[in-house]
């Protein structure tokens, strides 16, 4: 079974958790490349919007260079827990409001 790590960090002002096959130093002086990130895969509907928020975000990104001092932690895991976003500040998750419609005039 491969390596899986769940890599912590900070980016504009939140705390981002992540899972990814590779962690290494990288080429690029004072970074840290992250890649092979993994995403659930859920076929229909959207059962975790944060998870869908992240893949829209990262999902098409070969490696990740992470400041060294952006990262929080690095835990090699056994198996992927929930990927979050959370607010710096007070550790809570940022969720993504539900979209209602209009209200009529």
């Amino acid at each position: 079974m491969p390596t899986l790590y769940k890599v912590t960090f900070l980016n504009a002002g939140k705390i981002y958790e992540l899972y990814a096959r590779k962690i290494g130093s990288g080429s690029l002086w004072g970074f840290t490349e992250v890649s092979d990130l993994v995403f659930d895969v859920h076929e229909g509907l959207v059962v975790d919007p944060t998870e869908e928020r992240l893949r829209d975000e990262f999902g098409n990104t070969k490696v990740l260079h992470l400041p060294m001092q952006s990262i929080v932690r690095i835990e090699e895991v056994e198996r992927k827990g929930q990927s979050a976003i959370r607010d710096a500040a007070t550790g809570e998750k940022v969720v993504t409001p539900f979209p209602f419609p209009a209200k009529p005039r």
